[in-house]
């Protein structure tokens, strides 16, 4: 073999192990970065799982806090998974209940409504609470607007407070959406729907109202509405005036409301606290949104169940 020949096999044995010795070190790296993104994901979790055990003990163990008023907030649009959750308002009261040196239970209504079962399932859990506490008086206070299932959940109440200014009633049930019949006519639109079940497209938007279906739709929200005037007239007895108007689904203010007997007096929480339990401090025993719930909302993983939450509660509610 030529020198040339030497020199070209040893370059070429050179560049070869170069390559190799590249393909090492990148290996190496990429290991390494593997490990260390291992590490912080296992120490994440190890800190979250500890910040989730810290909370829950700190929420367990709950300090003495004196003679108090609790409250527990019903803000927002009732429904499963949306401002106001069945669940998580169940789990104030029971707590506000439970705890040491309640005077009272404040349930400060702010709601326009919403789900039916939601609503129901308050006011029932109210009226246990009640029954199993008999010396613990709940009282509903109103703020801005306590209108169809908002006043579903606080007509179980023991006596009902309101501003003057107070929106109180709409006790009534619609189940409301579009029809886009003519409008696919007039842009030639032709609806492709198969079915199997007679009536499984009931109501369908995009096809022609069936007045059999009318008729049946129309049976099951007279049959909502009949629920939710016997709760009214559970709770609020012979303090109701005899106006068939009051179930019409009309809304009033709170002067109008206490004449027609919806609520009770005017006051606020804090006057309330303050004259009528005569425990003049406040906790607040409405329970926030877990870390979880919160960290799932800003990732938007709970986008779907939202949305299915609100297209229910555009279709059928009390209002």
């Amino acid at each position: 073999m030529s020198e040339r020949s030497k020199s070209e096999a040893g370059n070429g044995a050179d560049r070869e192990h170069d390559v190799l010795e590249r393909l090492a070190f990148a290996n190496l790296r990429e290991q390494r970065r593997a490990r260390r993104w291992g590490i912080f994901f296992k120490l994440f979790f190890v800190v979250y799982l500890v910040l989730i055990l810290v909370l829950f003990r700190l929420d367990s163990v709950a300090p003495s806090l004196g003679d108090h008023t609790a409250l527990v907030e019903l803000e927002g649009v009732i429904a499963a998974n949306g401002d106001i959750d069945a669940d998580r308002v169940v789990k104030g009261l029971r707590k506000a209940f439970e705890a040491d040196g309640v005077k009272g239970v404040i349930l400060r209504v702010n709601s326009p409504g919403g789900s039916p079962v939601q609503a129901s399932y308050i006011n029932g859990e109210i009226t246990r609470l009640r029954e199993k506490h008999p010396d613990i008086s709940l009282v509903a206070v109103i703020s801005d607007i306590c209108a169809s299932g908002g006043y579903y959940a606080a007509v179980a109440a023991d006596k009902i407070y309101a501003d003057k200014s107070s929106i109180v009633g709409s006790i009534g049930v619609l189940m409301d959406s579009f029809g886009f019949v003519d409008t696919m006519k007039k842009i030639g639109v032709e609806r492709r729907l198969l079915t199997a079940g007679e009536h499984k497209a009931m109501l369908d938007p995009f096809s022609p109202l069936d007045p059999v279906d009318v008729r049946h739709t129309e049976g099951v929200l007279k049959q909502v509405h009949k629920h939710f005037i016997d709760v009214v007239r559970s709770g609020r007895g012979e303090r109701l005036a005899a106006n068939e108007d009051i179930f019409s689904g009309l809304f009033w203010t709170g002067e109008e409301a206490r004449k027609l007997g919806l609520i009770d007096e005017f006051g606020s929480a804090g006057f309330v606290a303050r004259e009528i339990f005569g425990a003049e401090k406040i906790v607040d025993y409405t329970p926030s949104a877990s870390l979880l719930e919160q960290f799932a909302q800003h990732l938007g993983i709970g986008m779907s169940k939202t949305l299915g939450a609100e297209t229910l509660h555009s279709f059928f509610r009390i209002r």
